[in-house]
């Protein structure tokens, strides 16, 4: 029973995390050739404050 986490940045409407997960169900189902009702999915969405990259924070790179 594959249990997939992502992480993203606040901001994506329901509409595209909806077929975020179709896809990613669709690929992991496929790749490790196992029934879509076994694969779990956790999206957590992060504030832009609370993520960085390369010692900024992506609130301060826009």
């Amino acid at each position: 029973m594959p249990i997939l986490q992502i992480e993203m940045i606040k901001g994506r409407t329901v509409e595209q995390k909806r077929e975020l997960v179709k896809q990613v169900t669709n690929a992991v189902s496929q790749t490790l050739n196992c029934p879509k009702d076994a694969v779990s999915i956790i999206i957590r969405e992060m504030e832009v404050d609370n993520f960085a990259k390369a010692g900024i924070l992506w609130s301060d790179s826009k």
